[in-house]
């Protein structure tokens, strides 16, 4: 194993390795959970939960939280600026979560508007009070997610930090963009070292970890204590293993990117029916196949299937046209 790979603690928590699967709305659900699990993230996240949902009894929140056969640990994000809603969701997810995580970086216009996820890196008070109402209320540790702050002249993160640890956080993940910057240009990774340097807690660095290499050069530009894998996982669950143990990504096979796609197919199916999961395959498939011959011609195919049958046939005409 890697001199930089460590297990790690998250309050009483124990991880087998400190790389880390980001929570990407729309996109961590338990179907792909399970297929990242197989390559050996140490932990992995549910997409957010809103607090509110959870509050109000919202059965399609509830579906978000189903975690069977997975391998633990398992953290839930929870979103929300009430406090009153992000007690109670607290109280609630740690019945089934081994970590609560509570969502202060999401760049989402649906999200921000309601003053939820980065909007929250504006009202630092309401930042102390969420984050330390949660950790009273939570059975299991609490970690929380932030970005460098709401713009170039709010840039928060250091001071949040410190106040996230002073309010009993357990860990803090800080992703290196301000709001304004969603996901453009670069991750500013002297952020991230200045926030690993400012509290005592274990810090987790997210943003523009595509590789192994960038791996390694963020755990020695920046010290933080794990790393976190979100965008560069889509379509690539192999790049836990890539940065675990040094196999190369980009030389997966086509039998085996073959064989978890139509793992991730059935398990999405058997979460949201065969209508539902063929559809939300359409974004996944198309990252799978990404710098792969006639990749676009082929999406089109893809996006034009409606059912399971017919698209497990069309991947594998499609992959055995290269040579399986």
């Amino acid at each position: 194993m890697e001199s930089y790979i460590r297990k790690i603690k998250i309050g009483k928590v124990e991880l087998d390795n400190n790389i880390l699967l980001a929570p990407m709305a729309g996109i961590t659900d338990r179907a792909f959970r399970i297929v990242c699990e197989e390559f050996g993230p140490g932990l992995v996240c549910t997409e957010m939960i809103s607090s509110k949902g959870l509050f109000y009894g919202d059965k399609k929140t509830d579906l978000l939280l189903n975690m069977k056969d997975e391998r633990r640990p398992i953290a839930v994000q929870i979103f929300g600026n009430d406090v009153e809603a992000m007690k109670y969701a607290a109280e609630y997810v740690s019945k089934f979560a081994d970590i609560v995580d509570i969502n202060m970086g999401c760049p989402a216009p649906k999200v921000v508007k309601n003053g939820d996820g980065s909007k929250l890196l504006l009202n630092l008070p309401l930042v102390e009070e969420i984050v330390s109402e949660v950790v009273k209320a939570s059975k299991v540790p609490v970690t929380v997610k932030i970005r460098k702050g709401w713009d170039s002249d709010h840039v928060v993160a250091v001071e949040a930090a410190k106040i996230i640890e002073k309010a009993g956080a357990s860990a803090i993940t800080i992703h290196g963009r301000t709001r304004d910057e969603f996901y453009s240009g670069e991750a500013d990774w002297d952020i991230i070292k200045k926030v690993k340097e400012s509290v005592n807690i274990p810090v987790i660095g997210n943003g523009d970890v595509k590789s192994k290499q960038d791996a390694i050069k963020m755990f020695e530009y920046t010290g933080v204590d794990a790393i976190m894998i979100g965008r560069a996982s889509l379509g690539n669950p192999w790049i836990f293993e890539e940065i675990l143990k040094g196999v190369d990504s980009n030389k997966i096979s086509n039998v085996e990117k073959l064989r978890v796609i139509l793992k991730h197919i059935d398990l999405e199916i058997e979460e949201k029916g065969e209508e539902t999961a063929v559809k939300e395959m359409r974004k996944h498939i198309s990252w799978y196949i990404k710098n792969c011959k006639d990749a676009s011609k082929f999406r089109d195919v893809v996006n034009r299937i409606d059912n399971r049958q017919e698209l497990e046939t069309c991947l594998k005409e499609y992959f055995e046209s290269f040579g399986i």
